[in-house]
Formats: C-alpha cells, sequence, structure tokens
C-alpha cells in the first residue's frame, strides 16, 4: 500500500521509494530517481518608451533601470533577478553579457543615432532563465548638440516698420527622420524679433504662426471710422493693402458699413473684443499681393510654412496688421510714445438747471461747430437714462448706455446733436451731475487732420462755464502684463505727478514722478522695476486728485 505522499522539494536531484505490502507480510520495494528543476522565464515589463536628448558630448548613456516597468518569477525573488539592455539590431536572442560573462547594463547612442531607437530588456533569474521585452527611446538632438539642428528666426513689424512687441510665436514641426512633433513658442522682443535656436533637425516641415490678440482698442478711434467711410463712399481710398486688411473687421474678405458698426461697438464699450477677429494680423512679408487694391482678392498667408529645411532659416519675416486702425496710430512696443498732442476742443452746448428728485427731462446737447468726428464717454452722477434720442444721420448705433454713463462715437456731414431724457435720483445742479470722460470711450474730436479735446459748455444766462475731462486714472494695459505696461491717466490741467506701485500687503515696490502737460498722459513700467508677480496696486496722484487701480503681472 502508499506509505506516504511525495513532499514540495527543493531542486536538485531527489529519490523517491515505494513500499507494497499484502495480507501476508509480503513486501515489494521500488525507488525512483528524479531531478526537481526551474524551467519557467521571469517576467519583464518595461516602459512603453522614452526620449532623451542628445548631451553636449555628443553622446548620451542610457541603463536598464531606465526601461524597467516591473520585473517578477516565481522561484527567483525579485531583488535577486539580474538585467541586461542590447539594441535590438545588435541582440543575439540571448541575455547580453560582456566577455567576462557579465551582464552589460547599459546602452549608448550617438548623433548618428537620432530618433526612434529599439532596444531589449532581458531579465535572467538564479536558475539561468531569461526572457526579455522589446520597446524604444526616441534621440533628440533639441539642443543642436549634434551641429545639425537649424534656427529659426524673423521679426514682426508693422508696415511704419515698427516692432511689434510681446506677440507670440509658435514654431511647430514634423521630422522626417521618425522625431515626434515638435511644438514650441517664443515671445517677440522691443524690435519684433524672434528665435528658436537649434531648434529643428534638418529634414523638417515646419509652420511658423503669429499670434498677438490684446488690447483691441490700441490705435482704433472714430477718425479711423471717417477714413474707412470714405475709402467705402470711393471719396479717399486706403492707400495700401494692409490699410485695407485693418479694415475689414469682421473678417469677411471685405469693406462694408457693418465693419464701421463693428468697430463702433468697440469704441462705444458694448464689445470688449471683436466678435468674428483677433486684435492683430499678420501677412507674411514674402507674400505678394496680385492686386493691391484689392487685398481680398488672393487668401494671404497669416503662416509661414517651409518642407524639408536644410540650414537655418533667419527671416520668417510678417507685416502686423492692427485691425481697425487704419491711420497707423496704434502703439506697437514700449519705444513708442503716444501722439496726444490737441489743438482747442469741441464744445457742446447744454443749458444748465436746478434738478429736484424724481424729476423727469431732457437734455440737449449740441456741437459748437461740425467737425469730421467726435467720440466721448458721458459721465452720469444722480441720474438714471430714460431714453436718448439721436440727432440727424444718427442711430441708437452711435450710443452705448450704461448704468452711470453714456458713451457715443459719430462721424457725419452734420453738427453733431442729441437729447437724453434722465430721471433724477438726487436734488442737484446739471452741471455738477453730468461731465465728459473718457473713462469708457477716449474723449476726442477730429478737425481735419487735428485732434481736438472734447467739453460741455453750460449757459445759465448770465455766466458760461466749460467742463472737459477732469483728472482720470484709466486700466493699465496690457493687463495682465509681462515685460511692460502702460498706465494711462488724464490731467485736466498740467501739473506734477507721481505714481506709486504696492504688493497686496500694502509694501511700495517702485514710485517714479514727473511733471505733466494738460490732457492725457501716462507711467511706463518695466519687469526690472518692478520684479514681483501677481495682483499688484498702482496709484497716480497730484497734489489736488488721485486714483487707485489693480493690475497683474504674470510671468
Amino acid at each position: 500500500m502508499l506509505q506516504g505522499v511525495v513532499p514540495q522539494l527543493p531542486y536538485g536531484t531527489h529519490k523517491i521509494k515505494w513500499i507494497a505490502e499484502d495480507g501476508c507480510g509480503n513486501e515489494s520495494i521500488c525507488e525512483y530517481t528524479f531531478v526537481v528543476k526551474d524551467c519557467k522565464k521571469p517576467t519583464v515589463v518595461c516602459l512603453n518608451g522614452l526620449s532623451v536628448n542628445i548631451m553636449p558630448t555628443g553622446m548620451i548613456q542610457l541603463w536598464a533601470s531606465d526601461f524597467l516597468q516591473y520585473g517578477d518569477d516565481n522561484c527567483t525573488p525579485a531583488s535577486q533577478l539580474k538585467y541586461g539592455i542590447v539594441k535590438s539590431s545588435q541582440s543575439t536572442g540571448t541575455f547580453p553579457t560582456d566577455a567576462q560573462g557579465n551582464p552589460i547594463t547599459s546602452v549608448t547612442f550617438t548623433c548618428a543615432e537620432l530618433g526612434p531607437q529599439a532596444v531589449q530588456l532581458w531579465a535572467i533569474d538564479a536558475a539561468g532563465n531569461a526572457d526579455f521585452c522589446e520597446t524604444y527611446v526616441i534621440v533628440q538632438d533639441n539642443s543642436g548638440n549634434c551641429g545639425n539642428n537649424a534656427t529659426v528666426a524673423g521679426a514682426l513689424k508693422t508696415e511704419a516698420l515698427n516692432g511689434l512687441e510681446e506677440a507670440s510665436v509658435e514654431l511647430s514641426g514634423q521630422p522626417q527622420n521618425g522625431l515626434p512633433t515638435i511644438d514650441m513658442f517664443d515671445m517677440t522682443n522691443t524690435t519684433g524679433s524672434y528665435m528658436f535656436s537649434n531648434a529643428l533637425p534638418l529634414s523638417t516641415n515646419y509652420v511658423v504662426t503669429p499670434l498677438k490678440d490684446d488690447n483691441p482698442l490700441n490705435g482704433v478711434t472714430t477718425y479711423d471710422l471717417v477714413l474707412i467711410s470714405k475709402h467705402i463712399l470711393g471719396l479717399e481710398t486706403l492707400n495700401s493693402p494692409y490699410k485695407m486688411s485693418a479694415a475689414d473687421a469682421n473678417k469677411s474678405n471685405s469693406i462694408t458699413t457693418y465693419d464701421i458698426v463693428e468697430l463702433r461697438k468697440l469704441i462705444l464699450g458694448l464689445y470688449d473684443v471683436l466678435p468674428n477677429n483677433t486684435s492683430w494680423r499678420f501677412v507674411d512679408q514674402d507674400f505678394s499681393f496680385s492686386d493691391p487694391s484689392n487685398p481680398f482678392a488672393d487668401q494671404f498667408p497669416e503662416t509661414k510654412s517651409v518642407a524639408d529645411i536644410q540650414a537655418s532659416q533667419m527671416d520668417n519675416d510678417f507685416v502686423a496688421v492692427k485691425v481697425g486702425d487704419v491711420n497707423g496710430t496704434a502703439i506697437a512696443n514700449s519705444f513708442m510714445n503716444a501722439d496726444d498732442r490737441t489743438s482747442g476742443a469741441l464744445l457742446f452746448d447744454v443749458n444748465d438747471r436746478n434738478v429736484k428728485a424724481g424729476e423727469t427731462f431732457t437734455v440737449n446737447f449740441k456741437a459748437a461747430e461740425q467737425v469730421l468726428g467726435y467720440q466721448f464717454t458721458l459721465n452720469l452722477k444722480g441720474l438714471e437714462v430714460l431714453d436718448v434720442t439721436p440727432g440727424t444721420e444718427m442711430t441708437m448705433g452711435n450710443f452705448g448706455v450704461f448704468a452711470d454713463a453714456i458713451t457715443t462715437s459719430f462721424d457725419g456731414k452734420t453738427v453733431g446733436a442729441f437729447a437724453v431724457t434722465f430721471r433724477a435720483a438726487t436734488n442737484g445742479t446739471l452741471r455738477n451731475m453730468i461731465g465728459v470722460s473718457s473713462r469708457i470711450t477716449r474723449a476726442e474730436a477730429y478737425k481735419q487732420s487735428e485732434r481736438q479735446d472734447v467739453a460741455l459748455r453750460f449757459n445759465n444766462g448770465e455766466n458760461t462755464t466749460i467742463s472737459g475731462v477732469g483728472f482720470e486714472l484709466y486700466q493699465n494695459m496690457p493687463n495682465p502684463w509681462e515685460n511692460y505696461t502702460v498706465i494711462g491717466f488724464h490731467l485736466p490741467e498740467a501739473t506734477t505727478a507721481t505714481l506709486s506701485v504696492f504688493d497686496e500687503s500694502g509694501r511700495m515696490l517702485y514710485r517714479q514722478k514727473g511733471d505733466f502737460a494738460k490732457g492725457y498722459n501716462a507711467f511706463q513700467l518695466e519687469r526690472q522695476q518692478v520684479d514681483v508677480s501677481g495682483a499688484l496696486y498702482y496709484k497716480v496722484e497730484t497734489t489736488t486728485d488721485s486714483g487707485t487701480m489693480k493690475m497683474i503681472q504674470s510671468r
């Protein structure tokens, strides 16, 4: 009969004996010799691909452990497994060892091996069973250490050759040697220049795409609408394809009165951005318009594509077009200053009166003379707007109505005149309840080629009072900002003004003082002057007035 059961045995040679016995005491013995072996290969799992850059030495060394996700075996503990690595092209199908029989644990790639390279990661257990997994590494040379990467550079400049600062430029490339797609960004400097140094392997196809979509009112005023209207009527056509492209506010590949409508909404503060367009557009400088008098006959390229690059490309230049600005007044970089000189003022005659709370009354506004156009904000204090009555050649499209202000923009052949019906919330005098402002729509008028201020002229039958824009502090542009920002303010009279910048705790970070003329002025703030990111506060003060606003510096 069977005397026992074979137990679990260690590896090696073993004997097993069977004894059989009958009822009379007779027995028979049988012996068997056998060997217990580990024949199962270990399990090895690779990471699914790596990406590395060639070092300045022109090579890169990688280790077996760089590719290992995990290893396991049925008998040998994971900590006792040994690993080796070999390039798949050099594999012999066995665990990789050197001449002394030691595992080969690293591989080295050189500049001759850029692109995807397959490797085998091997594991071997204590019994000599071995298995492998295959994965890959993408060898790159983004730093140009192999001396065969190309640089891509260029500049964004306006038609007047002013460099466009702080525009984003994207470089996307598709190498032909199996390397992954390249996608990089750079910001233009004060001259409008950008550069991607040693960015692309040779034989790469690439595309450069510029973008700047901030401060849509930069350079855009009612005077631009005057010029666009003259172009539409054929009285004075815009003299370049870039100016015509700037006039196409709704990006319809045409210039129509609807473009004027869209830009006027922007000027009036009804739009924050143009709904169908960006603030800036870009034209490949190498592009030639087939008909310069009709730039919409061609679909001009707003990106630059180059196939199979064989050398550095340093002239990927674009003409920067500020949408809505057809007279070239946009500020393109921190080296430029706005020309804010004015010649006189356009006066609107208003009859002053006493106002009682709850009273409903109508006020007529009439310009003292005809001009090419005008725009301004009418600040309201204690007054609610019930109705606006447009004058000759006007519609409600010439006005924006807000809780505490009315904005207006007009260009026509008649003297500007309109009426507003108010309901008074408090008692007061009209001259103290309304006033010209640049808070939403900047106050200015256009007489021939000269820019004028705008003011109200109150006449109570005995004395005449002229009320223009008082002290006002404006939101910095751009905001948020990175390299520089402009802080605009208006002074009713020439005086000294001081700018102070604070962090959120109230700690002063910067102060600047200067003498300024009557009208619009600005401080320019640069990052090296206030090298602190996050929320900041700025204050502009004179001997009689002050204002504080919040801004964001991002990096």
